[in-house]
This record gives structure tokens, sequence and C-alpha cells, in this order.
């Protein structure tokens, strides 16, 4: 993995002096087609840094934002959509029918693996205020 990440930063430091720079980024985007980005954007992405970003600093950035989950809150607010009424539950059967056809589709074998860590209720329904809460903070039984 740290060797696609080599490549990633050597693919951003246009110059090959080690350091991304403004226009580093600058040139990276127009070879990416956008040719008008705002300063501020590209500043903002370099403060991230705390300093000149060499590759340390780079790995350090992305490994941050790769290794964690999405935000509780965010987790929550994504089950939501799935339950109007507003109960803390979801029907595993619809839920199922969602994981197995939609988007980044789960195999059968993905789903019965996820259900099988997922607190439900006596009728079916997943606990997903629970199940969000084991995603961000692991499930007490495996420690």
């Amino acid at each position: 993995m740290i060797q696609e990440f080599k490549e990633a930063f050597s693919c951003i430091d246009q110059n090959r002096d080690g350091i991304i720079c403004k226009a580093d980024l600058r040139e990276t985007y127009s070879q990416l087609g956008k040719v008008s980005v705002p300063e501020e954007e590209l500043d903002a992405m370099l403060q991230e840094g705390k300093g000149p970003i060499n590759f340390t600093v780079f790995l350090t950035l992305f490994g941050e934002k790769l290794n964690g989950t999405d935000p509780e809150e965010a987790i929550l607010s994504a089950f939501r959509m799935f339950d109007p009424s507003g109960k803390g539950v979801v029907n595993k059967d619809e839920f199922k029918q969602l994981l197995l056809t939609q988007a980044d589709k789960f195999s059968p074998a993905e789903v019965e693996q996820m259900f099988a860590l997922t607190p439900m209720d006596l009728e079916g329904n997943i606990d997903y205020k629970s199940l969000c809460y084991i995603i961000t903070h692991g499930d007490e039984k495996e420690e």
C-alpha cells in the first residue's frame, strides 16, 4: 500500500522536488482537465499538511483519511433514510435486498456475515443505532 502512495505522491509532485506545492497541485488538476481551481481551494489543501507536504506528511494525511470510518452521525443519517417513521430500526429483508442489488453490491455471503454481527429485534428489524455504534466503536464481544 505504501508503494501505491509513493506512486500517487510522485504523480502529484510535478517538479520532482520532494515537496507538494501549489504549482504541483495546479498542474495535477490541469492534467485531469480542471484548469480553473480557485486559489483558496489549493491553499486549503496545502494547509492540511501544517507545513511543507513531503512524502511522510502526505502518507500521514491520507492514512488518517483512509483508516477511520465515517463519523457515527453520518452513518446514522444514512440509515435514517430507510426509517421514515423514526423508530430506530430498518426491516432486515428490505435492507438485504438493497445490499444485494444497489451500488457496490454485496454478495449473499457478505450480507450473511454482516447480519451475524447486526443487532436485531424479534420481528427481524435491524437496530441501526446499535449497529452504528458497533461500526464506529467496535463490537465489545470481540475484545
